[in-house]
């Protein structure tokens, strides 16, 4: 068996954009530019990149998008408004809130107010709930982008024993959903889980979406496991890092992800495919 196969999340982004840039093209032809807004309140550092390119990206596949700043001071009410004038501009499918958001405003109630079949990050209760229920929705980016890796490196999700460590709202939780709806076995840990071990050493597909530098090591990984490092963390020297110990991890795994270049780019990518999607809907309606 394959020791350490680097999953290139770069290079399946790369194929997932230039298939949207064809599928902007098709648009096009109907007389449709997908068009994405997104928000950004305040100036965190992080948001800013993040916000760079996910701009970056929109302009590389021919997707109109605007970005929206307000200041950090700003009211939940002025946000709301904000988020109603998107909801009611034609030329906009999809609305994406930068998160977090400043402490002042509660991010629930803002993804609340973004129109369900605009919310291309699917963090809307209704999206959630109709993802929960298998039903058709915009899926959220990230796990979508765990999907995505797997089916196009190859590896059989149906039949298979899931371990996903995280119970986040963002990936823990819905990348258990679209893992069962996969025909997988899943299993939750999460930080009240005793002996996590001995659940992550029973995965044949280990994703890591804790938030905790390296919690994962090789020991802990079952010998030709898959492994999806969701973490983006800093280390004791500033670099980026994942939430598995990478350079171990892959001596015992299959198949893994490397952190920077695994499941980020994928994320972005998504985004493109759901604007794609809700321009498509939302038009033909």
């Amino acid at each position: 068996m394959n020791r350490g196969q680097i999953i290139d999340g770069k290079a399946i982004a790369a194929q997932v954009k230039s298939e949207v840039r064809s599928t902007v093209g098709d648009l096009a032809k109907q007389g449709i530019t997908p068009g994405l807004a997104v928000v950004l309140v305040g100036n965190d550092p992080a948001s800013e990149t993040y916000v760079r390119g996910k701009i970056r990206d929109c302009e590389e596949v021919g997707i109109h998008s605007e970005l929206i700043r307000l200041p950090a001071e700003s009211t939940e009410e002025e946000l709301l408004a904000v988020v109603a004038q998107l909801n009611d501009e034609a030329s906009i499918h999809g609305i994406l809130v930068q998160l977090p958001l400043p402490s002042h405003i509660p991010e629930e109630r803002i993804i609340a107010a973004i129109c369900p079949e605009k919310d291309v990050d699917c963090f809307h209760p209704m999206n959630v709930g109709r993802l929960a229920t298998g039903l058709p929705t915009l899926l959220p980016c990230t796990p979508h982008g765990i999907i995505e890796m797997l089916k196009r490196t190859g590896i059989e999700i149906a039949g298979k024993h899931a371990v996903v460590v995280g119970r986040s709202n963002i990936v823990g939780k819905p990348i258990s959903f679209l893992l069962q709806q996969h025909h997988a076995t899943v299993t939750m840990c999460h930080s009240r889980s005793g002996d996590l071990a001995s659940y992550t050493r029973e995965a044949d597909i280990l994703v890591a979406a804790v938030g905790k530098t390296r919690i994962i090591t090789a020991d802990m990984i079952k010998p030709g496991a898959v492994v999806i490092d969701v973490g983006m963390n800093r280390d004791e020297n500033g670099k980026l890092a994942g939430d598995v110990d990478f350079t171990e991890a892959k001596k015992v795994a299959s198949y893994i992800t490397p952190v920077p270049g695994g499941v980020g780019p994928m994320t972005r990518a998504m985004l493109l495919v759901n604007a794609c999607n809700a321009a498509a809907s939302i038009d033909n309606r």
